[in-house]
């Protein structure tokens, strides 16, 4: 077998690798970097277009070109650059990984945190924590020290039993004598009663007017109304109210004949109308299912049905919808009721 034939395998091989290596446009340059950026140059494309291509930073594309990993962030961060890279310049991702990961082959570097990334940690914290440390060390030595010092403190001084003898038989023996009682406490002054401020202003009915003065001797409230008396159809005289909507129609309308307090509620208790009203002003009881009228003197209003009189209110309490079709009172021949000024 001659000499030379292991020599010349090698330098097949040699020349495999070679060949390959040509091939390969990864493997044509002396490092990674600069057959990244021939490749790049190749595809005719600037940092800037690789940049944008690839959504990483133009200063790492550029020191990764020059294999300047101390400017680039950690070790798996500048690997899925050379990923990203590989993929814009159209080699295979993977060799690229291979190439890097053989010419920097160092596996236990630790992880460098991002650059740019601030440090959040307050230096506050730490002298926080070695304050409270110490405070709480100064209170369990004052306690320990508190208690040795009672421990070894003397007893305290005592009276001999001569001594306490001697007091004991010079106090007095007998019944104690009082002194004079003390006289009973000043009664507490019962304060002015609270008066709600613009009250007097008000007046009596809350709006300004000043009822009547109260006669024990009057009797009016027990004087029906003389219905003959009362106008036969609806004459506005004042003020008339409705509901305010102009879709709901009125049937019912109550006048009040002196001035008195006239609410209109629901049946499920909301309030439709509630008003003070004055001598000859009117309310148009809107046709509603379950409305109740609450007034505080029946005889104070008289009802109209359809513009025509149905005498005064039956009860202080009454369903609307009983005033248009039943009688509101009972005629009564009687004399007139006083009437009160207007309101």
């Amino acid at each position: 077998m001659p000499l030379d034939t292991g020599f010349g395998e090698l330098d097949a091989l040699q020349d495999d690798d070679a060949r390959a290596s040509v091939d390969d446009p990864l493997q044509a340059h002396a490092s990674l970097g600069e057959a990244l950026r021939a490749l790049r140059l190749d595809r005719g494309l600037t940092l800037e277009e690789l940049a944008e291509k690839t959504r990483v930073r133009r200063a790492y594309l550029e020191a990764l070109e020059e294999m300047r990993l101390d400017a680039l962030p950690s070790r798996p961060f500048t690997i899925g650059y050379v990923r990203a890279y590989a993929l814009a310049v159209g080699v295979d991702p993977e060799a690229a990984v291979e190439r890097f990961k053989a010419d920097e082959p160092v596996l236990d570097e630790p992880l460098r945190a991002p650059i740019g990334v601030p440090d959040e940690r307050d230096p506050r914290i730490a002298a926080f924590i070695a304050g409270a440390i110490v405070i709480v060390a100064a209170i369990v030595l004052w306690n320990v020290a508190q208690r040795a010092m009672n421990a070894s403190a003397p007893p305290p001084p005592m009276a001999s039993q001569e001594t306490a003898w001697k007091l004991l038989s010079q106090a007095p023996t007998g019944p104690v004598k009082l002194g004079e009682p003390l006289p009973a406490p000043v009664e507490s002054t019962i304060p002015p009663p609270y008066e709600t401020p613009g009250l007097a202003e008000a007046g009596e009915d809350g709006m300004g007017n000043l009822a009547p003065p109260a006669n024990i001797n009057d009797t009016s409230d027990d004087v029906p109304v003389d219905l003959s008396t009362l106008p036969a159809v609806f004459t506005p005289k004042g003020k008339v109210y409705d509901a305010g909507n102009p879709q709901l129609t009125s049937v019912v309308t109550l006048q009040a004949l002196n001035g008195a307090a006239l609410i209109v509620r629901g049946g499920d208790g909301s309030v439709y109308f509630a008003r003070q009203l004055a001598k000859g002003e009117a309310y148009r009881v809107p046709q509603l299912t379950g409305l109740i009228i609450d007034v505080s003197d029946p005889q104070d209003f008289q009802v109209f049905v359809a513009g025509r009189s149905k005498g005064v209110l039956p009860a202080r309490q009454v369903l609307a919808s009983k005033l248009a079709v039943e009688p509101a009172a009972t005629p009564l021949v009687s004399a007139p009721r006083p009437t009160t000024p207007a309101g």
